[in-house]
């Protein structure tokens, strides 16, 4: 961010002690905790080395550093004026006094420990030599799987939101826990060697990294791949550089970047390491997009494949989108016989008229897909209630299907259902309703998108069995809180939500395998959740499917749709019966998103392509 922190003080602490406190050291003053045991009170004679100057404020190091590990030996001193004082320069040895305070622009941050209306005394030296700490040298390394004491082994815990940080304020403890890890270091000048970024930037080129120490859940794009009670606390975010120059916003997975020297902060709810000048990239991986998938149509029975693809606010109106989409359907989906898609808006997008059918949209993708050469699709749909399902306001987002007619077809003996009429399991099994929407009444659905209930056969009539998919797009996770943040676990947001619509969506499911054990079921789409997260393991349980990730013996670390601060993440899923795991010819994630610059993603979903042979 252009400004490392904001006017808005009023989250800081209000405690007040009339007496002035006299020659704390920096360590005493940032203590052994997340909260300094001064909060409040006014020091005096206070000695640091200037590290570094930033727009608003300065940085200091102990010139008696502390050995104890678990307390910084940076401070931070808030003051514009200070900050623009020519006399004070990187080197000097200062005396001075101000207010401890505890600040954070937002009540869901964690506190950090500053020095507010500082008074310089005296300047003892000039020049002394300022070394960055260099993490990842000897002991000084981040943990690699625990973020907090307080998330009692589980990050990602439900229920989550059990105790504040702030409240409990634990004894820090670095060698276990990465949130303790970067508090120790809080104010301090340090450098990371060999940096690579694991993220995107944001629009002001803040980009998560790891350096020159272990990590875990490496994938093959030197990315972080968050795994069950894993959140990769080993990344750290580099912010705004406090010579005001501008880091770039065109960072990809995997750059690799030049040495980077900053002061370790707290701000917008991540601890990060603000430069002392702007990134660099040294180099970028090759090749800059995977290969289109390997796995391709048969046009029979012996090898179906269908694909998945969350494709971000689809409308007809955007026509260099819908080329873009139809582009990585042809190219590097190569039209499989069935594709699911996410987030088809109406026919004028986000115009909030009462307008809710789909047809010109998926008319157009179609027509952009047949002139790139690929598929002659047809598709299916069925509108929601206007305005009822969740997403960018009146778009009126739902799922659909798009499938190859020379290959496969919808079961003859259903009409298709209506946004408000719930889809049935009938003897056989066959569906009531062909396509049609699972349970649109329940409760469940509030304010989100219904799943689509279909049932194919093969066109030519070969097979033994009909292919049930269910075409899922699960609540959001808006309202989370950071992994840096106050609550812990954190906020895992719309999880109760997604519990729910995981019950709904499992139950429907299980009563197709009631009826027929080694039915082939498919339910595919955006879930908006890990796999090991609460609300999908009990959908596994609870509906008898297999995720297809570890039936197809993809590694762990290789399963990942979607980028979002440090971590590399699957919130796009297959889940199949096991008679159709049994019958998976291949499964591939295609990172064409996520390998790009935010700016060349088409979607901010990676699609994906299986094939199974059900003859």
């Amino acid at each position: 961010m252009k400004t490392i922190a904001t006017p808005l003080r009023w989250f800081a602490t209000t405690l007040l002690v009339a007496a002035t406190v006299s020659a704390q050291s920096i360590a005493q003053i940032n203590g052994d905790k997340f909260l300094s045991p001064f909060n409040g009170q006014t020091v005096s004679n206070v000695t640091g080395i200037v590290t570094a100057k930033g727009p608003d404020g300065i940085w200091l190091r102990s010139v008696k550093p502390s050995c104890d590990k678990r307390v910084s030996n940076g401070l931070y001193v808030y003051g514009s004026a200070l900050a623009s004082n020519a006399s004070v320069s990187i080197g000097d040895v200062v005396v001075l006094g101000g207010k401890v305070s505890e600040y954070r622009s937002s009540k869901d941050y964690i506190y950090m420990t500053e020095l507010g209306s500082p008074k310089i005394t005296a300047i003892l030296e000039h020049g002394r030599d300022v070394e960055p700490l260099v993490i990842g040298k000897g002991t000084l390394s981040p943990p690699t799987s625990q973020y907090s004491g307080l998330d009692n082994g589980d990050v990602f815990a439900v229920p989550n939101n059990q105790s504040l940080l702030s409240v409990a304020n634990p004894q820090l403890e670095p060698e276990l826990y990465g949130l303790d890890f970067w508090e120790s270091l809080m104010g301090e000048l340090v450098t990371i060697e060999n940096p690579r970024a694991i993220g995107r930037p944001n629009q002001y080129g803040d980009t998560w990294v790891v350096g020159d120490w272990t990590t875990t859940g490496d994938n093959g794009r030197t990315g972080l791949t968050v795994s069950a009670g894993d959140g990769n606390p080993e990344g750290i975010i580099i912010g705004s550089p406090l010579d005001g120059s501008d880091n770039p916003t065109d960072t990809k997975l995997g750059d690799r970047l030049e040495t980077i020297t900053g002061v370790v902060f707290q701000a917008f709810g991540f601890y990060r390491i603000l430069p002392l000048t702007n990134l660099t990239v040294a180099e970028s991986l090759a090749p800059p997009l995977p290969p289109p998938t390997s796995l391709t149509s048969a046009g029979t029975c012996a090898g179906v494949t269908v694909g998945g693809y969350n494709v971000e606010n689809f409308y007809a109106g955007d026509t260099a989108h819908v080329q873009a989409v139809a582009s990585h359907i042809v190219e590097y989906m190569r039209s499989p016989d069935l594709l699911a898609v996410q987030e088809i808006q109406d026919d004028n997008g986000e115009t909030d008229d009462g307008s809710v059918g789909s047809e010109a949209t998926l008319t157009a993708l179609a027509d952009a897909i047949r002139a790139l050469g690929g598929a002659s699709y047809n598709y299916t749909y069925i509108s929601p209630v206007n305005d009822e399902s969740g997403g960018a306001p009146g778009g009126n987002i739902r799922v659909a299907y798009l499938y190859r007619p020379e290959v496969l077809r919808l079961r003859a003996g259903a009409s298709p259902g209506d946004a408000t009429t719930a889809n049935e399991v009938l003897p056989g099994p066959e569906l009531k309703l062909n396509p049609g929407y699972v349970d649109p009444a329940n409760a469940a659905w509030t304010n989100s998108r219904k799943p689509l209930a279909a049932a194919w056969e093969l066109a030519d009539g070969s097979g033994e069995r009909p292919l049930f998919t269910v075409n899922v797009h699960w609540g959001s996770k808006g309202g989370s809180s950071s992994l840096h943040g106050d609550a812990r676990p954190p906020v895992n947001g719309g999880v109760e939500d997604r519990q729910a619509q995981a019950e709904v969506t499992a139950s429907f499911v299980a009563s197709i395998l009631a009826e027929d054990a080694s039915a082939y079921v498919v339910t595919i789409g955006d879930f908006n959740e890990f796999a090991f997260a609460r609300p999908i393991a009990d959908f596994a349980a609870l509906s008898g499917l297999q995720d297809l990730d570890a039936a197809a013996g993809i590694p762990a670390a290789e399963r990942y749709t979607y980028l979002y601060d440090m971590n590399s993440q699957e919130l796009d899923h297959v889940f199949v019966s096991p008679a159709l795991a049994a019958a998976t010819e291949g499964f591939e994630h295609l990172h064409v998103n996520t390998w790009v610059p935010y700016d060349d993603a088409t979607s901010d979903h990676d699609p994906s392509v299986a094939k199974f042979d059900i003859c």
